[in-house]
């Protein structure tokens, strides 16, 4: 039986729970435990993928086609194991599947209730995969005193009575501010949030205080004592320069350590010259490109979380720093797109849904193709860009996607067959990792270094096969196709210095310690990019 630890939240929200819960995950996984990490979010949405970006960040996908929270990203980049569909579980999932069972009459004529009906499918689905691992982390989403958790809370709180005392920690992530015109950090928040998990039946094993300064010694015993916890249990994670230093701060405030003996397992040895080597080529970088990322959700970091991650590997990757200028394609679709662009080294044209912005984007496409600049194009990006070569090249006036004119004289870009008369949107797309061939002699294959790939989708449109050979000979080059279902999966121009659209998303697959090869590559083309700009300067 695996053991568990459950990462709950107070005072406010994005504090970091699922950083903290990752950066733990990753170093019990480097003292050779099996560790898995889940979400248990209490909104009633089924899953996350039919809500807007503005609305929860972006919409994760794992491997098995499951579109979940963004801290499931979090959880991969950080460790060894791939999350799935059982690593996800929402209010939704849970009074859909009681109901479901109260309707085949399953509880044989049980008033049901949320205790013990809903609970119990809780721990279920808490208990779920626990088999195949050492450890489980669980992370409950929301706010400790949130009306919509209560019933999470609650399960958890069974479970410490279920199995033994060595078999369940409780963590407890909570915020210490400071106060400028006092000079002083302040311990009632967590003081008060702690008092409401103690209400609830929880005790809290271990307490994170996030803080912009240090913990003094007095602060952890004040914390401590009003709090009813060892000193030892209170862990100053302090604010860090990038998240993947969270890993060492933590284990200098030794928590693994702290879990391993509450939990009763060994303190194995652990090597953390990697995340050591990734945060000094972070703060010591040998140069630096700024990347010009052409989106439709610009205004909230989060809604392209895993693509700026990604981002940021691929520079650990070649030793740079990475600077994102985010432009809002609306903007591209009605200004001079010249003063957009200045001093960027790369573009960068995202996934999205529906039509707005879309011209913008064909706009930035047309400017990195004509320009030379490096161009990468993800998902709805591939997409622009197949549009903008029809127009612009193919000179096919009016081309376009049917997603956005369905009765487009050339429909470039067209639905799947599958998908044409698909009427609910929730996980209907084409979902999860497939294979891609890739031919050999172009940027992909340099890139991948091999002839076949698995990478995540998350669209329902695809490259019109009709005008295949249009393309093709006007000077496209398909690097990448899925032979089973003879789709097309990555576009490039040869004629170009760096031009490579996917269907796919492999922003979904980079981590810190292995970055995604075409982000490694598109990062190093725009760094030659930027020195070949420099050295025409000196020519002049």
């Amino acid at each position: 039986m695996a053991k568990f630890i459950f990462v709950t939240g107070g005072v406010l929200s994005s504090l970091g729970k699922g950083i903290t819960a990752a950066s733990l995950g990753t170093l019990l996984e480097l003292r050779g435990y099996k560790v898995i990490i889940k979400k248990f979010d209490p909104y009633l949405n089924v899953d996350p993928g039919t809500m807007s970006p503005f609305q929860h960040g972006e919409v994760y996908v794992t491997e098995d086609g499951a579109e979940t929270d963004l801290d499931l990203g979090h959880y991969e980049r950080f460790l060894n194991s791939y999350t799935n569909k059982d690593c996800n579980i929402t209010t939704g999932k849970i009074y859909h599947h009681v109901i479901e069972k109260e309707r085949k009459g399953d509880y044989l004529g049980a008033t049901v209730q949320v205790i013990p009906h809903i609970t119990d499918e809780i721990k279920n689905n808490i208990r779920k995969l626990s088999g195949e691992y050492d450890i489980v982390i669980v992370e409950i989403g929301g706010t400790v005193g949130d009306i919509e958790s209560l019933p999470f809370l609650e399960a958890i709180r069974q479970i410490r009575f279920d199995l033994d005392d060595n078999d369940v920690l409780y963590i407890h992530v909570t915020l210490v501010p400071y106060i400028k015109s006092a000079g002083e950090l302040k311990t009632k928040p967590t003081q008060h949030s702690v008092k409401e998990l103690r209400e609830i039946g929880i005790q809290p094993d271990i307490l994170v205080c996030r803080s912009e300064y240090p913990l003094s010694d007095g602060i952890k015993k004040k914390i401590a004592l009003f709090c009813n916890i060892s000193k030892e249990g209170v862990i100053n994670a302090i604010d860090a320069s990038s998240i993947y230093q969270v890993p060492l701060l933590l284990h200098n405030e030794g928590i693994d350590k702290i879990v391993l003996k509450k939990l009763n397992l060994p303190e194995k040895s652990l090597d953390l010259s990697k995340w050591e080597d990734i945060v000094f080529r972070l703060n010591n970088p040998e140069g630096e490109v700024t990347i010009g990322v052409v989106g439709k959700y610009v205004d909230l970091k989060d809604a392209y979380i895993s693509l700026n991650e990604a981002l940021v590997h691929g520079g650990i990757h070649n030793r740079l720093k990475v600077n994102i200028k985010w432009i809002d394609a609306e903007d591209l679709e009605k200004m001079p797109l010249d003063k957009f662009f200045e001093n960027v080294d790369g573009i960068l044209v995202p996934g999205g849904f529906g039509d707005r912005g879309v011209e913008g984007k064909i706009n930035a496409v047309n400017y990195a193709r004509i320009k030379n600049i490096p161009f990468f194009g993800i998902c709805l990006g591939m997409q622009c860009a197949v549009i903008e070569f029809a127009r612009n090249v193919l000179k096919l006036d009016g081309a376009n996607s049917v997603e956005f004119l369905p009765k487009t004289p050339y429909p470039v870009i067209d639905y799947m067959n599958d998908q044409k008369n698909i009427k609910k949107l929730g996980g209907t797309m084409r979902l999860g990792g497939y294979k891609c061939t890739i031919k050999e002699d172009t940027l992909a294959f340099k890139s991948y270094g091999k002839t076949e790939v698995f990478e995540r989708h998350r669209h329902r449109l695809e490259f019109n096969n009709r005008f295949k050979d249009d393309f093709v000979k006007a000077g496209v080059t398909i690097s990448g196709v899925n032979q089973e279902r003879d789709l097309v999966e990555i576009i490039e121009l040869k004629s170009h210095r760096w031009f490579l659209g996917c269907q796919f998303h492999p922003e979904f697959k980079s981590k810190p310690t292995n970055p995604h090869p075409l982000f490694s590559s598109f990062v190093n083309a725009a760094y030659k990019y930027k020195k070949d700009k420099s050295d025409e300067k000196v020519v002049i």
